[in-house]
């Protein structure tokens, strides 16, 4: 089984932004930003792709899948 190995913690909080914030841009509740932060939540790639482009990032920069 994958394990998600996120940095979307770390550039979030770079961008001084609240988890609430971030889920407002891109449109999903507070609390799949902090399952998705905690790896307990694999996004959808529109999901993925939208947070990316929030932080003019790819998605391979914030998400990595682990074997």
């Amino acid at each position: 089984m994958s394990t998600l190995k996120t940095s979307l913690k770390t550039y979030r909080e770079n961008a001084n932004m609240k988890q609430s914030e971030l889920a407002e841009l891109v449109g999903v509740r507070r609390e799949t930003i902090v399952h998705l932060e905690n790896g307990k939540y694999n996004p959808s790639l529109k999901l993925a792709m939208d947070i990316a482009k929030i932080f003019n990032v790819t998605v391979e920069e914030l998400f990595e899948f682990l074997d």
